[in-house]
């Protein structure tokens, strides 16, 4: 086990060529622009697999995007760790805050900056040359498969009946998964908690076309004023969300679990300085730890609704939309949230607008218990490159497969992440440390000796 930080030395240049072809691949789930963009990248991926060892390696299909499986089975009595990856990422709008293009990986500082660095393709990429490793000197000690997907970045649509339809397939011990962040390199942490997501797009519909807003303006409804009223009505001036119904089942936390929760390290003007915000908000009564890891929130992701261009057109326009968030947290269902909103919006719309709602994509809060063997595995793991235990933390962001895999698969997932908040990984400026890259595979390496053991 010594040797695998030469091993990582010596191969730093072929690992980092290998992920840089994956990343080109612009492999945008969102929209259909990218369909072949999509299948380019999980045959790659297919490749990847069989490079690194495993014994057969498939493309399947799904209604949406392909699955990519692999695996390798040397003891159908040992155990078996299920690896799981996405390879499609998010969109890169607005591309001109982009100081290198988005699919042409760059390294600057000692980071790689491209979209996919972090989310999910160098971390997903970590897994891969870890087992690589194992295989290559014969130090793998259980069975190991891969799932690596398509549509994590528009909320899984097709697997979790992908899941249903190939349980024996898919059967393990426990899901390694490498797709979440620690608090800093000095500082590491492990996930043990994700919010749930319900997220929706709204439309609100005026007149037929767009209208002069001399010879209207003031006396026919306008969409973009109504929409914009409806959203400010979601939220009070304590930030407390006014959907009737939408807290009735957020478990509170007792105030020794709080004062736990609060130990994790936070500057609140370091945090200001590293996203560029004069304050902070949130949520009356709770610090921003609290509002981002174990509360309920509301977003809105996108808004927009007639002209948007150069200089002046007036105009009431025809229609306005917007695209919003919830993130949720444990005991709250998303299918229930999602409708909660739906009825309230229909409610406070006036009669002069026509409504239309789209439900976007969803998934269920899931919590890691910290008695689990492959977390304990993981921590040890972690000291042994660190040289510290992780705190456990309670992420603010969600991937909804996770809760589905429990549901589905009876199979708690280990949120074995390497990426960092200043990562940016849904932004302009995506970016991966190569630090943390290197030393993600070093720990890899190490949690597949102590969860064996």
């Amino acid at each position: 086990m010594n040797k695998i930080k030469k091993y990582i030395k010596e191969h730093e240049k072929k690992f980092l060529n290998e992920l840089f072809q994956l990343i080109k691949i612009p492999s945008i789930s969102a929209g259909s622009g990218h369909k072949q963009d999509l299948i380019k990248a999980a045959e790659l991926w297919r490749e990847i697999l069989l490079n690194c060892g495993v014994d057969q390696s498939v493309i399947l299909g799904t209604k949406g995007n392909p699955v990519v499986y692999g695996e390798k089975i040397i003891n159908k009595d040992k155990q078996t760790i299920l690896v799981y990856g996405h390879y499609d990422v998010m969109p890169v709008d607005p591309v001109d805050e982009w100081k290198s293009p988005p699919f042409e990986p760059e390294i600057r500082d000692n980071k790689i900056y491209a979209r996919g660095a972090d989310d999910d393709k160098g971390q997903a990429f970590i897994q891969a040359k870890a087992f690589e490793y194992l295989v290559k000197y014969n130090l793998l000690n259980c069975n190991v498969k891969f799932l690596i997907e398509g549509e994590e970045e528009i909320g899984s649509p097709s697997l979790e009946k992908f899941c249903s339809d190939n349980r024996e397939l898919l059967k393990s011990d426990v899901i390694l998964v490498s797709d979440t962040s620690m608090f800093a390199p000095e500082i590491p942490s492990i996930t043990t908690g994700l919010r749930g997501l319900s997220y929706i797009e709204v439309e609100v519909k005026g007149p037929d076309v767009d209208l002069h807003s001399g010879a209207y303006g003031g006396g026919v409804p306008n969409p973009a004023n109504i929409l914009a009223k409806m959203i400010a009505s979601l939220k009070d001036d304590n930030h407390v969300i006014q959907i009737p119904g939408f807290y009735d089942d957020v478990i509170k936390l007792d105030r020794n679990e709080r004062v736990e929760i609060n130990k994790a390290p936070f500057n609140v003007e370091e945090y200001k300085k590293a996203i560029g915000i004069n304050d902070i908000e949130g949520e009356a009564g709770y610090t921003t730890i609290e509002r981002v890891g174990i509360r309920p929130s509301l977003d809105v992701n996108g808004i927009w609704g007639g002209y948007t261009g150069e200089g002046a057109k007036t105009i009431i326009p025809s229609k306005a939309t917007a695209k919003i968030s919830m993130r949720l947290v444990p005991n709250q269902n998303h299918e229930k949230i999602t409708a909660l909103i739906k009825k309230h919006l229909f409610k406070i719309a006036p009669p002069s607008a026509k409504l239309n709602i789209k439900v976007l994509h969803g998934g269920q809060s899931y919590i890691s218990p910290l008695d689990n063997k492959a977390y304990i595995a993981a921590g040890k793991a972690i000291n042994k490159v660190f040289g510290k235990f992780p705190i456990p933390e309670r992420s603010g962001g969600s991937i909804p497969i996770i809760s589905t895999f429990e549901k589905v698969l009876g199979t708690k997932s280990i949120l074995l992440g390497f990426g960092l908040e200043s990562d940016a990984i849904h932004s302009p400026n995506e970016n991966f440390p190569l630090d943390q890259f290197f030393k993600g595979i070093e720990t890899v390496v190490w949690f597949y000796k102590y969860f064996c053991e």
